[in-house]
C-alpha cells in the first residue's frame, strides 16, 4: 500500500512520516516528502534526528525521482539538509559506497545546472559534503 504522504507541520509529524517511509524503504514517497516539503525547513523538521539511513533514503529519493524533474529544489534540499543538526556525524559514518551515491546525484546536479544554482555553488557544496 502507498503511503500517503502530506506536509508536515511539526518535527513530530516529520519524524512519524520519516520512519514510516524508512521501514518501508519507500523512496517514492520520500520523493513526494521532499516535494512537499520546502527545503529552508528541513533543519528544523529533522530537528537532531538526522540518521544514516535517513540521509541515504533522501539522496536515494532526491536521484531516483525529483533530480529529473526539479534539480533546483534538490540543490535546495541538498544545501539545507548540510545545516541539520547531527550532518556531520551523518557524513562521517558513511562508506565509500554511500559517499559515492552522493557523488552520483551532485553529477547529475551538475548535468542539468540550471539557473536556480551554479557550477560555482554545487563545487563549494560538494566540498561542505566532502566529496
Amino acid at each position: 500500500e502507498k503511503l500517503r504522504i502530506s506536509e508536515p507541520s511539526n518535527a513530530y509529524d516529520f519524524g512519524q512520516i520519516i520512519n514510516a517511509v524508512n521501514t518501508n524503504k519507500d523512496k517514492a514517497a520520500c520523493a513526494d516528502l521532499l516535494t512537499i516539503t520546502d527545503p529552508k525547513n528541513l533543519p528544523v523538521l529533522l530537528s537532531n534526528k538526522l540518521e544514516g539511513e535517513i540521509f541515504l533514503i533522501f539522496i536515494q529519493s532526491l536521484e531516483y525521482y525529483v533530480v529529473g524533474k526539479d534539480p533546483g529544489l534538490v540543490y535546495q534540499h541538498l544545501f539545507y539538509l548540510s545545516k541539520a543538526q547531527r550532518f556531520k556525524v551523518v557524513l562521517a559514518l558513511l562508506s565509500k559506497n554511500e559517499k559515492e551515491q552522493i557523488q552520483q546525484l551532485f553529477d547529475l546536479l551538475s548535468e542539468k545546472q540550471n539557473n536556480q544554482y551554479s557550477l560555482e555553488d554545487l563545487e563549494s557544496l560538494k566540498k561542505v559534503y566532502e566529496l
